[in-house]
């Protein structure tokens, strides 16, 4: 779990400080005429890695917020987002972290994500709004809408933008810039909560979308997760004696593959049934393309091929132009 104990006391000394810092920097709140408030003054990050120092550098590069506090076990990695201005304060537990936040994050691995949501929700403020970043959302909705109290406060989100890279000094403002991020509301969801879940994202850069949580993983599955195991699948099939013959297809294919294990194990668990199925569809196209090879089929083979080049010319990434449609062969 990323965070533990989030509710014992912690160094008293650490605690003063951080309460005597926080209470210095507060400023009025920006309010528009009918009193509601613009910005939040306090978010809170609990994990402050890639994308949780990503989030801190995209609000206090754009003013999105009065201030960021830093949440994490790890002291080393909040002193380095501290020197990176990715956060403004760092707390000594996530009860003092959350304690008067308008916006608390959860930037933790999927499998840890929903005791960090209770416990937010247990020592935030009931005007809070809990969002995370998990990969998946279906097992997490579900669980944290268990709880009433966490479900009122809680809005499920997934920013689709991050790196193999890990840690707070891969972090970019410009991260979530153009990027999906996907709210998995429910039913019993909150508008109140949703909007400002929107409004937050987007003030980042983020174009949002709201989707099912299933059909979200449904979709990731597909779009995110078996492109991570096909990748480390090609990585472990090349032997490193043969690295001097790789160039760019090797490099490409395998990028992803230097990921976090522990967090794509515990992503691929999680979302178990929809990868399964995407597996299915792609040993599927794989068969296809043995059946060809295996025949002699120039024919088919061109036809296999030239229907992944139109379905890969279709993809723009934010910040790239789009590709030329290809034309005949």
């Amino acid at each position: 779990m990323l965070l533990e104990d989030s509710g014992r006391s912690g160094d008293k000394e650490a605690r003063n400080r951080y309460d005597r810092s926080v209470e210095c920097s507060k400023g009025s709140l920006s309010l528009d005429v009918g009193g509601v408030l613009k910005r939040p003054g306090t978010v809170a990050i609990v994990g402050v890695g890639l994308i949780g120092g990503s989030i801190g550098l995209a609000i206090r590069a754009r003013g999105a917020a009065d201030r960021v506090v830093g949440i994490d076990l790890d002291p080393v990695r909040l002193d380095q987002a501290s020197r990176l201005g990715a956060i403004d304060f760092a707390a000594p537990d996530l009860a003092t972290g959350v304690a008067e936040a308008d916006i608390a994050v959860v930037c933790a691995p999927v499998t840890a994500t929903v005791p960090l949501v209770l416990d937010a929700t247990r020592f935030g403020p009931e005007s809070i709004l809990i969002i995370d970043v998990g990969s998946t959302k279906a097992r997490i909705v579900e669980a944290v809408e268990a709880d009433v109290q966490a479900r009122n406060r809680f809005v499920g989100c997934h920013p689709i933008a991050g790196s193999e890279r890990r840690g707070v000094e891969h972090s970019r403002a410009d991260l979530f810039d153009g990027r999906t991020c996907a709210l998995t509301p429910t039913d019993r969801t909150p508008v109140e909560r949703i909007e400002r879940a929107r409004s937050f994202w987007t003030t980042l850069g983020a174009t949002v979308v709201e989707v099912d949580p299933i059909v979200h993983d449904h979709q990731l599955a597909l779009t995110s997760h078996l492109p991570h195991a096909v990748a480390s699948a090609l990585a472990s099939t090349v032997s490193p004696e043969l690295f001097s013959m790789a160039a760019g297809a090797y490099r490409d294919g395998t990028r992803v593959a230097d990921a976090d294990a522990s967090l794509w194990s515990g992503i691929f668990l999680d979302n178990r049934r929809s990868l399964l199925e995407a597996l299915s569809a792609f040993e599927a196209e794989l068969k296809a393309f043995r059946e060809a090879l295996e025949a002699g089929n120039q024919e088919q083979l061109a036809s296999w091929w030239s229907r992944g080049r139109v379905c890969r010319a279709l993809y723009v990434d934010p910040g790239e132009q789009p590709s030329k449609p290809p034309g005949p062969n």
